[in-house]
């Protein structure tokens, strides 16, 4: 991986996937390429039936409605929410504790900002947009645990 020699404009520093051998202009392109080479061995949190690259991947396919387990996407949301507000791994990242019920349901609505990242304290309105930050940004691609 890592800088290459005098390829790319202006003979600047290139950079070189390990795998594929392709060279990239800057380590954030390369770091862009390198996802094609993951596995595909994150199940869909909802459904369960289809398998993506990352975290991020399985809850933006919740989230943009093309799950089948979670009836279209004015529900997704609410559906992601309740997902995460059932993982253990998972409330450390929530800005509020929601409410549970007696039988282990979430109770009330979704916050506007349910998502908190634990690293820097930004909060997003999208379990896909938090996932994404840690993998980009700190390099924690592992938050969901199953």
């Amino acid at each position: 991986r890592g800088g290459g020699g005098g390829g790319g404009y202006g003979g600047g520093v290139t950079y070189q996937c390990g795998e594929c051998y392709s060279n990239f202009n800057s380590q954030n392109e390369l770091n862009m390429h390198m996802q094609v080479h993951r596995p595909r061995n994150v199940p869909c949190p909802v459904c369960g039936e289809q398998r993506f690259r990352s975290g991020a991947n399985a809850v933006q396919h919740v989230e943009s409605g093309f799950c089948t387990g979670c009836r279209g996407k004015d529900n997704a949301r609410e559906q992601i929410y309740r997902f995460a507000a059932g993982q253990r791994s998972m409330g450390r990242y929530m800005t509020e504790r929601p409410l549970l019920t007696y039988g282990g349901n979430v109770s009330g609505p979704v916050p506007d900002m349910p998502f908190c990242c634990q690293e820097c304290n930004k909060s997003f309105r999208q379990l896909s947009q938090l996932l994404q930050h840690q993998d980009q940004k700190h390099n924690n691609r592992h938050m969901l645990s199953y």
